[in-house]
């Protein structure tokens, strides 16, 4: 670490002469009519098609050259192209100045449960004694620790607990966040967790995409009545719970952890069929521990996404390629678990299957903000390339939210969501692994994450004659 840190020295002590400029106190309001971003090493748009990326397209991030700006305008990105010429364009326009560092779309996590209580760092230990997650669970930990947590909790305090964590989460660079219920498991604290999120987006200039996980795992209280206490709780997640949060409007998707001992593909098959008749986006947790075959529902369904897949079969990989459903990939949590195992992201990619990268950011199985970090995991453990990774951490990930076509790249139209790293080539964002190298992010063109630069706005310049 110390040799970056001494690396990051050099480097800033290489853009001198742009702390030379005079510095302007300027916000970065909702109703600015313009901004330029100039003096990025590289501008990383990843433009292209308003879709998932499959195969070769994978490899293009669409890397720029120096000297090529990012205009803003009215939230959207209005044009990229050479420094000289938007200057020209919008000579009125205030300036972020880059400082040679790398601009790129902000990153897209399309997969956290951001809503809890209390860390579970205790299972940690009980996984390093050698007790599986499984256990673990059936022992009431896991899932149900926080479950039982979060129903003690009112929605000012989970407000409290969560807003410090998504905003530490755009301070590693990511401007999209999907956030799921999922430890309340009644219907009061589901929806007491959906208000929280919409609460959160009050609050927050992030872009957050709530979803409903009521059925995350069977409550214990109706686990001890065995197959009768199951089948009541189906039945309130379709004819009660489901009905109230799609009535709230509280929810944009709706997932089921589709796993053997949790819920299985026929239950799973309900729940969605249900929710996607009653408004909802289709997600669902899909062969993470056992290959169950919901990678293959999932595509059935027609779901945005199927997440996990680390025990994806060849069936699910030839399904999930000559389907319309992203494969999301976390492999944070295999990370965490202590698994040798990881979702077999280069057959998927090879067989044409779009893939996308996500945090799984929770209290049990992958406590990080860090996306970064899982780019450093997709490239070091999955295989894929850099210029992979960027993009199934921005587009894809928007394809996984159906936000293809808003965000997750910097062309014309899109969102003006951009995150500024202190690095001067894409390739360096995963390797610098662990460290925190967002410099700010920005969303529909508004300071998301403080500009942490002594001058980061300058003053309209005159065009370069």
């Amino acid at each position: 670490m110390s040799d970056r840190r001494s690396a990051g020295s050099d480097q800033r002590g290489s853009r001198a002469q742009h702390a030379a400029r005079r510095e302007v106190d300027v916000s970065l309001s909702a109703d600015r009519s313009a901004l330029l971003f100039v003096g990025a090493s590289q501008v990383v748009t990843c433009a292209g098609p308003a879709r998932a990326r499959r195969g070769a397209e994978l490899r293009d991030a669409g890397v720029q050259p120096p000297g090529t700006a990012v205009a803003v305008e009215g939230g959207r990105i209005a044009a990229v192209g050479p420094e000289a010429e938007l200057a020209a364009r919008w000579p009125d326009a205030p300036r972020v100045d880059c400082g040679g560092r790398l601009l790129m779309p902000g990153l897209v996590d399309s997969h956290t449960h951001a809503i809890f209580g209390r860390p579970r760092f205790e299972e940690q230990e009980l996984r390093a004694m050698g007790l599986p997650y499984m256990e673990i669970a059936r022992r009431g930990g896991g899932i149900h620790s926080s479950v039982r947590d979060l129903r003690a909790r009112d929605e000012d305090e989970l407000v409290a607990l969560a807003l410090p964590r998504l905003q530490r989460i755009a301070s590693y660079g990511t401007t999209t966040v999907e956030v799921k219920s999922g430890y309340g498991l009644t219907v009061d604290d589901e929806l007491k967790t959906l208000r929280v999120i919409r609460r959160l987006q009050a609050l927050l200039p992030l872009r957050l995409v709530p979803t409903w996980l009521g059925a995350h795992e069977v409550p214990q209280e109706y686990q001890t009545r065995g197959d009768a206490g199951r089948a009541e709780y189906l039945r309130l997640l379709v004819h009660e719970m489901l009905p109230a949060v799609a009535g709230e409007g509280l929810a944009r998707f709706a997932d089921v952890f589709c796993e053997p001992g949790v819920y299985t593909v026929a239950e799973s098959r309900v729940l969605l069929e249900a929710a996607r008749e009653a408004g909802l986006g289709l997600k669902l947790h899909a062969d993470e521990l056992q290959t169950s075959g919901a990678a293959e529902l999932a595509v059935d369904l027609g779901a945005a996404s199927a997440d996990h897949l680390a025990a994806v079969s060849e069936a699910g990989v030839r399904a999930l390629a000559a389907g319309g459903t992203v494969a999301t990939l976390l492999p944070g949590t295999m990370l965490f678990l202590g698994s040798a195992r990881q979702a077999p992201a280069r057959a998927l990619i090879d067989a044409g299957a779009p893939v996308a990268l996500a945090s799984d950011f929770n209290p049990g199985t992958s406590p990080t903000v860090n996306f970064p970090l899982v780019l450093t995991l997709a490239v070091s453990q999955l295989r894929l390339t850099a210029a992979e990774a960027v993009v199934a951490g921005t587009v894809n990930g928007a394809a996984a939210l159906s936000l293809a076509g808003e965000v997750g790249q910097l062309a014309p139209g899109f969102s003006a969501d951009l995150a500024l790293f202190d690095v001067e080539d894409v390739r360096e964002l995963p390797y610098w692994y662990g460290d925190r190298l967002c410099r700010g992010t920005w969303v529909a063109g508004v300071a998301c994450h403080p500009v942490e630069d002594e001058r980061p706005l300058l003053p309209p310049q005159p065009p370069t004659r």
